[in-house]
This record gives structure tokens, sequence and C-alpha cells, in this order.
């Protein structure tokens, strides 16, 4: 069965290489967001046991919201969640569980879904200059969508809620991630044509 299975898959690589990569793509990326979903209660329950949920982290103001207050690219007031940002401590916990989500997802994509063998000093280059811009991406819009998905779900199921809101954001940052890595991927996690191999002379003609 287990060959039978493998046959077939590698006959609809062959066939259709692009679709197999996507297909490849969508469930290792999958696999990575269960694995975040995993990650951050546990780091958050650590760092919430740190003075860090205590310290703000807002940096790169860009704009004002409609209150008139300061739009932070990253935005993580002082206080645990509802009624604060969460601080420094949920900033990390979120930078901490994407990182090792990423490292992860790199090899596995770049091995098994697009089995590049191109420079993998480059490609890792290349892809930690899309994993810093989508991180800002990410933190741009999760200025609008965190602190009213927080504060619906904890007024109505409390501690239950907190927990569905950092499953919500996990999902939003994976949907982005999703989106916009696979056509990096393609660029970056290239097949790189193997050298012809040079032919072996043949041994001179005994006399």
């Amino acid at each position: 069965m287990v060959g039978r299975i493998r046959s077939a898959w590698q006959g609809f690589e062959e066939r259709r290489p692009a679709v197999a990569q996507l297909v490849l793509f969508t469930v290792i990326s999958q696999g990575m967001t269960v694995l975040q979903l995993a990650l951050m209660p546990l780091f958050k329950w650590l760092f919430n046991q740190t003075p860090l949920v205590e310290a703000a982290f807002q940096v790169l103001p860009v704009s004002t919201n409609a209150d008139g207050s300061t739009f932070f690219v990253f935005d993580y007031p002082a206080g645990a969640l509802p009624l604060g940002g969460g601080g420094l401590a949920y900033f990390l916990a979120v930078q901490l569980t994407l990182l090792i989500a990423q490292v992860i997802n790199f090899f596995l994509q770049r091995n098994v879904a697009f089995k590049s063998n191109s420079d993998p000093r480059v490609a890792a280059a290349w892809y930690a200059v899309a994993y810093v811009v989508i991180t800002f991406l990410a933190a741009c819009l999760q200025g609008f969508y965190k602190d009213p998905i927080y504060q619906w779900m904890i007024e109505r199921w409390g501690g239950t809620g907190e927990t569905a809101a950092d499953v919500v954001t996990m999902l939003i940052n994976a949907l982005i991630s999703y989106c916009v890595f696979f056509p990096i991927f393609k660029i970056i996690f290239k097949k790189v044509p193997e050298p012809a191999a040079e032919p072996t002379p043949e041994p001179a003609a005994s006399r």
C-alpha cells in the first residue's frame, strides 16, 4: 500500500510539479501552524511569570488612531490582556514562537516541498529578509484586530476566551505567511541543473 501511494505521488510530481509543490507547501504550512498553536500558550505562560508583562513595548510610531492615540507598528502596552497589551512578555512569546516555526519551516520547505539544491546560504539570507518584511506587515495588521479580538472573547469566555484569541491571532498570522511565502519560495528555492558528468576515458587497448 505504501509503495503504491509513493509511486502514485512520484508520478503526480512528474506530471504536475507546481501543483505537487503547492500541496506539500500547504501540508507543511499547516503543520507549522499546529506547532505554533502548541508553543504560543507555553511561551506566553512562561513570560507572564516574569516582570516583562509590565514592561511596555511600543515602538515605531507611524500614524494616529481614530481616538487620537499613536499607532505603533509593534504595540504591546504594559499589563496583562485584555486591560493591557501583554507588554514585552507577549511580544517575546509571539516572536519566539514564530522564529522556531520559521526555522523548521525553512528546512522542510527547501528539502521536501521544493527539493532545492541551490546555495542554502543565499536562500537563508533571502528567507530572513522575507521573514522580517512579513513580521512588520503582520505587526501592522495586528494593530487593527488584536485588541478587539481579545476584548470581545475575554469578556464573554474569560480565560477560555483568551486562549481562543491566541488561536485566532496565530491563525491570522499563519494565513498571512501562507499567502506571501509560496511565491517567495518559488524564487529562492530553485533547482539548479546538475553539471553534466564528464565521460570516463576508455582504457587504452593493450598491444
